[in-house]
């Protein structure tokens, strides 16, 4: 897997800026004093960094935006970035400033000079995250990007507050990893042993195969795998770091590892970003592997529907009746409407069995939330205001996107069937509503629940602020952060 790119803390050298030949980062602001660093690096280049901070142009660039001046006289190196950073800048722009060096990097090496910033932890967070890349099916020779030395004033304090962020940065690379991955590649079979291998961190990880399943009465998830040579699975992860007493709180993915949509077909055009219906599993797995790294001292357990959904002579039909774990009857309408058939069975599974203090489940479950939310921000249902609001607060607090939707008796009345309990499709008017109130009705009454669909946020076909275009992995920062701040324990 793709790692975050290792950052080297080291107190600030003055006599080392010369002969540097890779990138040389400097923070400024032309409403600040400028540091050490930069009186010196303007010294060697003859005022060059004092007149292009003096410029209109980089008086239009906002925080976190930078400005490059190529192989500058008086320096061996190949560029000085200059990133305009106040000393008040806030988190955002301080990882975004990080993500304009890690976009910019190359295989030279960069050399940050953050001095005695207090955002330092931060930007050095969004470098590692920007840096990312995915081209392990590539076949021209690869680039090795060079090693990055940040140079700051206090490198033992800035170091130690990097650290669980690093962890996180690995558990969004694990994430983007999979979510990226081709079909061919990433099977049930493949991602579950990917996931068991995390068990040399410290998880307990079990592999439930199709005969439990079966025996467990889990028919509506093993009615979407059918169709498939890959068999269908449920993993299950967890994490104890809390008091041994303690339930955990439950996290539950989709992961439909690619998606046809059934008999019910999908149409040609666009099929082939499928790969990356397993998102909401690929993002359980990157929360559960960032708890881990960092030893999170919480209780949690992460359980994912591994499914592949394809057509065949054998696969589910458009009319099918399905029984679920719970005993409930599901009329299937449309066999591409197969995640929360998956979900329904896993969210059941896990609150019979660990009785979670509280559940979120993720998945790339409807385009229609797309249609009402684009790209920007993830779709959140949910049956408790205070887990809901702590969720979104953790969204807000990491910059990833997130938007309450309304929930109802109304919608949920569209889930009639004329022949079993409900349906699992009931048209296009409000769509990812009725998708949610489906599930909703596998959570139990006393479980605090949200359901995210990350259908327009886990995969982006232009680059974001944090992430090249491709695989976002969101939602690993936000759920990190909720844990810590709601059920970890000192």
């Amino acid at each position: 897997m793709n790692h975050p790119l290792p950052i080297q803390f080291q107190a600030t050298d003055l006599d080392a800026l010369p002969a540097f030949a890779g990138r040389i980062v400097v923070l400024a602001d032309p409403d600040q004093p400028q540091s050490p660093c930069f009186r010196r690096l303007d010294r060697l280049t003859k005022g060059a960094l004092t007149r292009a901070v003096g410029s209109d142009a980089f008086g239009k660039l906002k925080p976190g935006e930078a400005m490059d001046l190529a192989w500058p006289t008086g320096l061996a190196a190949e560029a000085v970035q200059i990133l305009r950073l106040p000393k008040r800048a806030d988190v955002a722009q301080a990882r975004k400033a990080g993500a304009a060096v890690g976009r910019s990097h190359g295989a030279g090496g960069s050399l940050v000079l953050a001095e005695g910033h207090p955002r330092a932890a931060d930007l050095a967070f969004g470098l590692a995250m920007r840096a990312y890349g995915f081209d392990a099916h590539k076949t021209a020779v690869k680039t090795v990007p060079g090693p990055v030395t940040l140079m700051a004033t206090n490198p033992e304090a800035v170091a130690r507050t990097a650290s669980p962020m690093a962890a996180v940065a690995e558990g969004v690379f694990f994430t983007r990893d999979l979510v990226n991955e081709p079909a061919n590649v990433l099977t049930t079979d493949d991602f579950a042993a990917r996931l068991a291998a995390m068990q040399e961190l410290g998880l307990d990880v079990e592999i439930l195969e199709e005969a439990q399943l079966a025996k467990l009465g889990m028919g509506a998830l093993l009615g979407v795998g059918q169709g498939s040579e890959s068999p269908s699975k449920v993993v299950v992860m967890q994490w104890r770091g809390g008091p041994k007493d303690e339930a955990p709180f439950a996290l539950v993915g989709k992961g439909v590892v690619f998606d046809t949509g059934g008999i019910s077909i999908k149409p040609a055009g666009g099929m082939e970003e499928m790969t990356m219906d397993m998102g909401g599993a690929g993002v359980v797995a990157g929360v559960m592997r960032t708890l881990a790294l960092r030893k999170a001292k919480a209780n949690v357990v992460g359980l994912v529907g591994l499914v592949e959904n394809m057509p065949d002579g054998k696969a589910q039909r458009p009319g099918d009746v399905v029984r679920s774990m719970k005993g409930d009857t599901i009329e299937v309408i449309n066999t591409d409407a197969e995640g929360r058939l998956v979900l329904a069975d896993v969210l059941w599974y896990a609150q019979e069995r660990f009785n979670p203090t509280g559940m979120i489940n993720l998945a790339t479950l409807t385009g229609a939330i797309i249609v009402a939310l684009g790209h920007e921000n993830t779709g959140v249902f949910s049956n408790d205001d205070g887990l809901c609001n702590a969720f979104l607060a953790a969204a807000k607090a990491e910059g990833e996107g997130a938007w309450r939707m309304p929930m109802g008796e109304a919608y949920d009345a569209k889930l009639k069937s004329r022949v079993a309990d409900m349906v699992n499709s009931c048209g296009r008017d409000g769509g990812s509503i009725t998708a949610a109130q489906f599930l909703a009705r596998f959570v139990k009454p006393e479980t605090p629940w949200c359901h995210l669909d990350i259908a327009g946020t886990a995969l982006l076909k232009t680059d974001s602020t944090l992430a090249p275009k491709g695989a976002t992995g969101w939602g690993v920062m936000a759920l990190d952060r909720l844990i810590r701040d709601r059920f970890e324990k000192g």
